[in-house]
């Protein structure tokens, strides 16, 4: 179960980091703040996941 919380993170950041990307190309700054967020929730989401496993 860990492994696929890990994978999920995982997803969550390589489509935040992908719309930030976008959102610089086509100069959207509300696609690279919601890029952000995920990336950044996606980080929170897995650190908890792993400090409670332990």
């Amino acid at each position: 179960m860990k492994y696929v919380l890990a994978i999920v993170a995982l997803l969550a950041v390589a489509i935040g980091v992908a719309g930030i990307v976008y959102g610089e190309a086509d100069d959207s700054p509300g696609l690279q703040l919601l890029g952000v967020l995920l990336v950044l929730g996606a980080v929170v989401f897995g650190v908890r996941a792993v400090r409670r496993g332990r």
